[in-house]
């Protein structure tokens, strides 16, 4: 027995290997989800069906000429009212020519990713208003200089897997420069997939070319394109909006990949019903998948159908709430099964500070859209306050979270070796524990998650050490990011070139 101590190691040896990061990532990005079903198959046809009956009787009104013609081309029809209807053969030929996978490419190949199927990844989204000051701990009006530290500080997190502005520079207040000096912040601080939007569609063009300098020359951005543009066409209820239906003319006149989102409000903008919602949000989402099938058929569309809350009593937006959770899981559920690339909003809490309401809303909201397969899960990282809010300390944080949820959805392994048959025989009729035993060290490498943000001490050591919550470790850690990680992405020629050609506002 003492020969097989010695093998084992002394308490220094354990405590190294405790500490060193895993050999194998035990709760990589893009696990499978799907094990969270909230609908049955009797109300997936339920819910569809009534979604086709919207768009065949219903329709939707307010369409910009152009893409009236285009729709009228495919086989909708005119009421002759300003709505168009769209016959059920018409909705299931746009869902059968859909792109069902495509690759979200990042600058750096290494971090694309792969969307569609049963894949699950966490990413970005927002236009927070307002930023959680680091040193004050109280919000103030978001900047630019914000935006560029929050595209530096997610590009060290491993879990967020693609990069959206999360906040909005207020103080940029021409549009055309907001959206050149957006997208240059993120062209500058991360080689992730990236996403922007667009004001206007003659932003699009300009644009683009800012984009081909990053890739290379004229026209290089079109063949991988590594930034996609949220759209959001429709306006609930049932209405185009014309602007955004622009927009989307020129990205895939571009082959810019676009999310087109739809966000209506449970008792708002659509029934206050959790079925009535999801017919209504999902006749909207394949309304917006018409006009992309009218436009170019089988172009990269993730099929962003995002349900979203409000307090009744209030008005207020409830982004933590339990409604959001299942409803973003049913909206998950839905996609899916349509076969199409999946794209909620999960995370978004309502709290103000890093406290109690902001863990337990984040973490069911967000585990209930990852066990349900949302393929990109947006507002997943970051935001607060309900989505009026970000944080340098929530980003770091809920990058943690989705480690732990990525663990989950891994599941259990049930293999001979797992199960341990001889390492259970070994441990009773030898040491009487487990503790240093080669079937363990294998097990510690290769299945758990050690966290380096949550706090596992014991009481005594935690207040030896501080005392520290984990709002004040995010902060430290947040803090040493930003003062340490500070890439430029850019060749100093391209930098200079863009420069040249628009009004970059950071130095």
């Amino acid at each position: 027995m003492s020969e097989k101590r010695g093998k084992r190691g002394g308490r220094k040896e354990r405590l190294a290997l405790r500490a060193a990061k895993p050999v194998i990532d035990p709760c990589p990005p893009g696990q499978v989800g799907g094990a969270y079903r909230p609908l049955t198959e009797h109300d997936l046809q339920r819910i569809y069906a009534t979604a086709l009956d919207l768009l065949e009787q219903l329709g939707i009104g307010d369409v910009p000429e152009r893409l009236m013609q285009d729709l009228l081309a495919i086989g909708a029809i005119d009421n002759g009212a300003g709505r168009v209807l769209f016959p059920p053969a018409l909705v299931e030929e746009a869902i059968d020519q859909a792109a069902k996978t495509f690759t979200l490419h990042g600058r750096d190949p290494a971090r694309s990713i792969e969307v569609g199927g049963n894949k699950v990844y966490f990413g970005t989204g927002g236009a927070a208003v307002q930023t959680l000051d680091l040193d004050r701990a109280t919000y103030r009006p978001s900047t630019l200089q914000d935006l560029h530290d929050f595209t530096r500080l997610q590009d060290t997190l491993a879990n967020v897997s693609w990069f959206t502005r999360c906040c909005v520079a207020t103080d940029v207040p021409d549009n055309f420069d907001l959206d050149v000096n957006t997208v240059f912040a993120l062209l500058k601080n991360t080689t992730k997939p990236t996403a922007t939007s667009f004001t206007l569609a003659e932003h699009v063009a300009p644009i683009v070319e800012m984009l081909d300098i990053a890739a290379g020359g004229p026209g290089e951005f079109a063949k991988r394109p590594f930034m996609k543009a949220h759209i959001s066409p429709m306006i609930s209820p049932m209405r185009y909006g014309e602007d955004a239906v622009d927009v989307t003319y020129e990205c895939i006149r571009h082959n810019i990949p676009i999310s087109c989102i739809t966000a209506a409000q449970a008792g708002a903008t659509a029934p206050a019903t959790l079925a009535g919602f999801l017919a209504q949000s999902l006749a909207e989402t394949l309304a917006a998948l018409l006009m992309v099938h009218a436009i170019q058929p089988g172009f990269p569309m993730v099929f962003s159908n995002w349900p979203l809350v409000i307090d009744l009593r209030t008005g207020a937006f409830s982004g933590g709430s339990g409604e959001t959770a299942v409803l973003n899981a049913a909206s998950a559920q839905l996609s899916n099964w349509l076969g199409l690339p999946s794209g909620i909003a999960a995370s978004m809490s309502d709290a103000k500070a890093i406290d109690a309401q902001y863990g337990m809303e984040k973490g069911i909201t967000s585990m209930a859209a990852a066990l349900a397969g949302g393929n990109l899960i947006y507002e997943s990282s970051g935001m607060t306050a309900s989505l009026l809010g970000a944080s340098f300390e929530a980003f770091v944080l809920d990058d943690e979270m989705h480690s732990n949820t990525y663990r989950a959805l891994r599941g259990i392994e049930v293999t001979e070796e797992n199960l341990g048959f001889e390492a259970i025989c070994n441990a009773v009729l030898g040491d009487g524990h487990f503790l240093g035993g080669q079937h363990t060290y294998a097990a510690m490498e290769r299945d758990y998650f050690y966290p380096t943000l949550a706090d596992r001490d014991e009481p005594r050591s935690w207040a030896e050490n501080g005392a520290k919550d984990a709002w004040a470790r995010a902060r430290d850690r947040a803090r040493d990011i930003l003062e340490t990680h500070t890439p430029s992405y850019l060749t100093p020629e391209q930098e200079q070139d863009i420069r040249a050609r628009f009004d970059i506002l950071v130095s």
